[in-house]
This record gives C-alpha cells, sequence and structure tokens, in this order.
C-alpha cells in the first residue's frame, strides 16, 4: 500500500475528507501513516476550510503503531516517531482549517489525542475511547495532556487511571465530543455540519480557531481576554471585507448566515 493510500483525501465540494486507512491495524499511525498525514494537511492549507478526518472500518485511530515503536532498533528511534505523532498533532491545532473528528469506531491512546485536537467532534454511539497505557505501565504521553487539558480533573484520571473506555454517548456527556449518534447516521451529521461550517468566510474561521486556542489556554483574565477579541475582530477586518458586507446586510434589513433559525 502506497503512502497516499496510507491517510485518503476526499474532494467533498465545500470542504475535504480525511480518511486514516490502516483498517487491518485499527487505523494505528505508523512512520509512514504519520507522513502521509503530514502530507494531507499541508495539500489542503489555504484550498479548504473545513476538513472532516474519520478512520477506515471499525477503527477511529488508535495512535502511534505500537508493533513498529516496539521494534525500533534504539530509543532515540521510538522517541523519533512519538514526536513525529507530535508534530502531526500540533500541525492539526496550528492548520487555517477547521477539523472536525467524525469518529467511527476505537480511538485509543493517540486516537483520543485526534480528538481531542481537532475542533469540533462527532462520535457514533458504539465507538470506543480509551487509554490502555496504563496496562503497559506508561502514562499515555500524549493522549494525557490532551485530555487534561479538555476534561475535568476526575474524568481525565478515568480515561488516564482505569483504562476502561468509554463510549459516544460518554464522550458527549464529559464534552469530549460535541454530538453522539448512531454509527449509521455519523457520515450524514458530520457531512452536514461540514457544510454548514464552511459557509462561513475563511479568515473569520480561522481567526476564531485562533482565538479559542489562546483563551482561556494562554490568556485566562477577563481583561486581557476581551482586549485580545478585539484585535482578533482587527485582524479579520484587515484581511477580508466579509466583516463590513455583513453588517451592511444587517444594516439593510438582510439575515446574515447564523440570524434567526439555524439551518
Amino acid at each position: 500500500m502506497s503512502d497516499t493510500d496510507l491517510v485518503q483525501l476526499e474532494d467533498r465540494g465545500a470542504y475535504a475528507l480525511i480518511r486514516i486507512n490502516r483498517p487491518d491495524k485499527r487505523n494505528a499511525m505508523s512512520s509512514a501513516a504519520r507522513r502521509a498525514l503530514m502530507a494531507r494537511l499541508e495539500e489542503i492549507s489555504g484550498t479548504r476550510k473545513v476538513a472532516v478526518i474519520t478512520g477506515t472500518g471499525t477503527s477511529f485511530c488508535s495512535g502511534i503503531d505500537l508493533k513498529e515503536a516496539a521494534a525500533a532498533p534504539t530509543p532515540r528511534a521510538r522517541e523519533a516517531g512519538s514526536r513525529e505523532w507530535i508534530e502531526a498533532l500540533l500541525a492539526i491545532r496550528r492548520h487555517p482549517a477547521i477539523f472536525i473528528a467524525a469518529v467511527n469506531g476505537f480511538a485509543l491512546g493517540g486516537g483520543a489525542s485526534l480528538i481531542n485536537v481537532s475542533d469540533l467532534a462527532i462520535a457514533a454511539d458504539e465507538a470506543e475511547i480509551g487509554m490502555p497505557e496504563m496496562g503497559f505501565s506508561t502514562y499515555p504521553g500524549m493522549a494525557g495532556p490532551a485530555t487534561q487539558l479538555m476534561l475535568s480533573p476526575k474524568r481525565a484520571a478515568w480515561m488516564v487511571l482505569t483504562t476502561r473506555r468509554i463510549d459516544g454517548k460518554t464522550a458527549e456527556r464529559w464534552g469530549m465530543v460535541n454530538l453522539s449518534v448512531p454509527l449509521a447516521d455519523l457520515e450524514a451529521e458530520a457531512d452536514a455540519l461540514a457544510r454548514h461550517v464552511a459557509q462561513f468566510d475563511a479568515t473569520a474561521l480561522a481567526e476564531s480557531k485562533r482565538a479559542l486556542e489562546a483563551i482561556p489556554n494562554r490568556i485566562a483574565d477577563w481583561a486581557g481576554a476581551f482586549e485580545f477579541g478585539q484585535t482578533v475582530n482587527a485582524t479579520i477586518r484587515a484581511k477580508t471585507g466579509a466583516q463590513r458586507e455583513g453588517l451592511s446586510r444587517f444594516a439593510r434589513g438582510e439575515a446574515n448566515l447564523g440570524q434567526g433559525k439555524t439551518p
């Protein structure tokens, strides 16, 4: 299987669909798969406002390929593999596109990290999300921090310490995903959400993503947050006329997207 087959890219018109394609390995991220994902991220940079990321078969992603890691000739080589996965996760956080995780099945270890770094997430009710690392006497070096940044301390501790998996409904209740739906409805729900978000201005989306990253992770005080919000809008106005056009439509009595009934 070629590198491009390991992570497939589909043009869905309004958005890009990125599909991890190692179903026989529960979509574990080998070195080749990590390189393929990075190439796909670069391929859609500046050309797509929204990307849906999902897996082939019964798995979403099971993180780093542990068999490949175990076969690494040196500890330094194993560490390099982890660093590659960290860079891929950070590339999604830094990417201008809005990423929607469509969690179709097993999301284990680094697969949980992939949910957390995505901007939005929809899970199948039947999904199984967990961290098996404690069974290897290991702290989940990527999934742990990512979950601790996203969930309350007790819920993060449950994920890290027990190895017990949660389903999509629990992930929704805990705030790890935005929505949980039956697996049969997952693709349609992700498609509808991606098309809805893709209606908005690319600059406004990218700058708002940057603001969501900054507050409260770097800016936690009210005054600083409000001031940062003003700079975000100033940046949007400097890069695009979409704000001015939206205010003009409103002044003329015309509805903008998001006004009134949500489409």
